[in-house]
């Protein structure tokens, strides 16, 4: 997995760029969010996502780490693949993503092109307890964000040293419950695996 690209831009296109990197250019697939906070010319960064086929080895990129995470939670639903997860985070910010799903609503998710009432309320099924679990969180409270997204970070390192989801979430809902929620991820890891 190509986890990000950092180069020069050489190409900007609404739907694609280029990123020279010692030489090799990447074609990568970008949203239109994406788009707007590239400058041409300039050095830049993109978190990535490799999908696979047959016939294609395609490579999409996000400029914000939480578009990524977005784009990847909607193309785990059967029905949306990369280019419906692709038009969704273009039509929609990140924000208005999760708010929609979170409140239900049907109708933001639907009016973007190709998305059927079907698939967005299967989308809305799907998702509409994790984001509530994941960002029931005052925007404006800095120290909630980042232990959201230190809380992320572990449980994506617990669940990649082997911990089923459910027994991780629960280990750093415990933890952060007893020892407050200003741990560092390394904090979060160790007591999580001295815990278990």
């Amino acid at each position: 997995m190509i986890a990000y690209i950092d180069g020069k831009l050489t190409h900007k296109d609404p739907t694609y760029v280029i990123i020279d990197v010692n030489g090799v250019g990447y074609q990568i697939k970008i949203s239109l969010n994406t788009y707007s906070k590239l400058a041409e010319g300039e050095r830049c960064k993109l978190h990535t996502f490799l999908h696979i086929k047959e016939d294609a080895h395609t490579l999409y990129g996000f400029s914000e780490l939480a578009e990524k995470n977005v784009f990847l939670h909607l193309i785990s639903i059967s029905g949306v693949g990369p280019g419906t997860g692709l038009m969704i985070v273009s039509s929609l910010t990140v924000n208005e993503i999760q708010q929609a799903i979170v409140q239900e609503d049907v109708r933001t998710i639907q009016n973007v092109k190709g998305i059927g009432v079907k698939t967005a309320q299967r989308i809305i099924l799907e998702l509409k307890d994790k984001f509530r679990k994941d960002n029931m969180i005052d925007a404006s409270n800095i120290s909630a964000v980042s232990h959201n997204t230190n809380r992320n970070e572990a449980l994506s390192a617990l669940i990649t040293l082997g911990f089923a989801r459910n027994v991780a979430e629960k280990t750093l809902d415990a933890i952060i419950k007893r020892d407050g929620s200003n741990l560092s991820v390394e904090e979060l890891i160790k007591l999580a695996l001295k815990t278990s």
